[in-house]
């Protein structure tokens, strides 16, 4: 049975959360300084283009600036994620949403300062992306904390892959992908109202478990989660999980899961979920109703 225990690991924050790399096969020491160097090179060149909250961001000028904005080879698959999901949600999930979310007070200096919201405009009216363009019609504070760390995960896990890392697991404050392990990594499912209790504890060995909670972020009646249309924060649901092939699908599935039905969603993408509601009610499928401590129709305490 392969060991719970990395044989190297390490520690960092990066984009405004607590990251881990953990490697399960032997290397030397100049391969973890090699290693440890690349990935943060990498998150920094991430940052340094979708950041809305540093002032050099490739995002950052187009909040000022109309135009075309030449993207990595990368950001394809972003945007057609975010494309599939803003159809899938009548708009509700879109990069769009930045300005609102600044709005708010979740600015680049996190003053948490709420002021006049104004509904973003459609994808349709003032966005397009083609072969890695992005091309804006006026400025638009773009915002891809739906997806964007999921994203990254990916991006990290497929860069140590490429450097011949086959068995790893790499954690961005709780979107993680695992890949190359015999048993699964025991992944604990935080209790939304107890952060210092599980609900349960589901296997990961070759995949991504991304999840999002409205209790993470929460400054007035805000969260980091906000309706384009209604301008306020979903409040009926606590806490959500998904479990994918990748963290990009993951992640943006967690986001989208405060809008749309499992079941629509799932016409689509290949995806486990759980989803506790504000009044202790669980709705899951099937990989996650058989690793949870309570039965989905029992009332989280």
């Amino acid at each position: 049975m392969q060991s719970q225990e990395p044989s190297v690991a390490w520690s960092f924050e990066a984009i405004g959360t607590q990251w881990w790399i953990g490697v399960y096969q032997v290397i030397s020491q100049a391969k973890l300084r090699h290693l440890k160097r690349i990935v943060a090179e990498r998150i920094e060149s991430f940052d340094k283009t979708y950041s809305r909250f540093r002032a050099d961001s490739t995002v950052t000028k187009m909040a000022s600036s109309s135009g075309l904005y030449v993207l990595p080879d990368d950001s394809k698959k972003l945007f057609d994620l975010y494309r599939k999901l803003y159809m899938l949600s009548d708009g509700a999930v879109t990069p769009l949403i930045g300005q609102v979310l600044s709005d708010t007070g979740y600015d680049a200096n996190y003053s948490l300062k709420p002021g006049k919201l104004t509904a973003p405009p459609k994808w349709d009216d003032v966005l397009s992306f083609q072969a890695g363009v992005v091309g804006l019609n006026r400025p638009a504070l773009l915002d891809f904390g739906a997806a964007g760390k999921g994203y990254l995960v990916d991006i990290i896990a497929q860069l140590l892959q490429d450097e011949g890392i086959s068995q790893f697991c790499v954690d961005a404050g709780g979107d993680m992908v695992c890949r190359g392990h015999e048993t699964g990594l025991q992944i604990g499912l935080e209790n939304p109202a107890d952060p210092t209790e599980v609900i349960g504890v589901i296997d990961l060995a070759n995949g991504a478990l991304c999840g999002s909670a409205g209790n993470r972020r929460v400054w007035g009646d805000y969260t980091h989660i906000i309706d384009p249309s209604s301008l306020r924060s979903p409040k009926n649901i606590a806490a959500v999980w998904c479990k994918a092939d990748d963290a990009l699908t993951a992640d943006g599935l967690t986001t989208a899961l405060f809008f749309v039905p499992a079941a629509r969603l799932q016409q689509v993408f290949d995806f486990e979920y759980c989803v506790v509601y504000a009044d202790g009610r669980i709705d899951c499928s099937m990989a996650f109703r058989d690793v949870l401590f309570i039965q989905t129709e029992e009332i989280l305490a």
